[in-house]
């Protein structure tokens, strides 16, 4: 097993993706009747879960996570399996992947402003509907939304799947080339301690 590039898209023709949105009581019917992929893609210390930051927040709105520590902000920093933090040339994100088709996970930059992880899960579903994400997108895939910092150059964003189970994005600052070289393979729990 080595490093998959997955390729960073930054112009997405889906305009009506992400219309309709996680609610919480929704949220919870689904867990309830959801089997073990669900609860590992979905639950509270994956990234793509609504409670990983304490408190419910629908992961197809973008999110600040730049601004916040791990330690501060998730619910569960020793056993989450997500981890972000910054060197003088870029910013990192690393985050295990629930068990899907690696070809299925995609990286997409809206307007330089936003950066979206999302995969499908469940390749079942109404075939009438064209884009998985433009409904009930929890059902068939996991989507997370985050805000990117100010001074990313976005059209740099470099993202790979490691060891078939860790996403590793690198986002590298303004004017800087990000010299920590991707594709380790570091398991993220490890990364939690390392970049205290």
């Amino acid at each position: 097993m080595g490093s998959i590039r997955v390729v960073v898209v930054s112009e997405d023709q889906s305009p009506h993706k992400w219309r309709v949105p996680l609610k919480e009581d929704v949220f919870g019917a689904f867990m309830t009747k959801g089997g073990p992929f669900v609860h590992k893609a979905f639950g509270d210390k994956s990234l793509f879960g609504p409670l990983l930051f304490k408190k419910f927040f629908d992961p197809s709105d973008a999110f600040p996570l730049w601004e916040f520590e791990p330690g501060v902000l998730l619910s569960d920093p020793q056993n989450a399996c997500v981890d972000w933090f910054q060197t003088e040339v870029c910013y990192v994100l690393k985050t295990e992947l629930p068990e899907i088709e690696k070809s299925s996970i995609r990286v997409y930059v809206e307007n330089g402003k936003v950066m979206e992880i999302s995969g499908l899960w469940n390749h079942k579903g109404d075939s009438r509907t064209t884009d998985w994400r433009s409904d009930k997108w929890w059902e068939r895939g996991f989507v997370r939304r985050l805000e990117l910092p100010e001074n990313v150059d976005w059209k740099k964003i470099e993202a790979f799947v490691n060891n078939d189970t860790i996403l590793d994005i690198r986002l590298p600052k303004t004017s800087a080339e990000c010299d920590t070289p991707a594709g380790n393979g570091r398991v993220v729990k490890d990364y939690a301690s390392a970049s205290a």
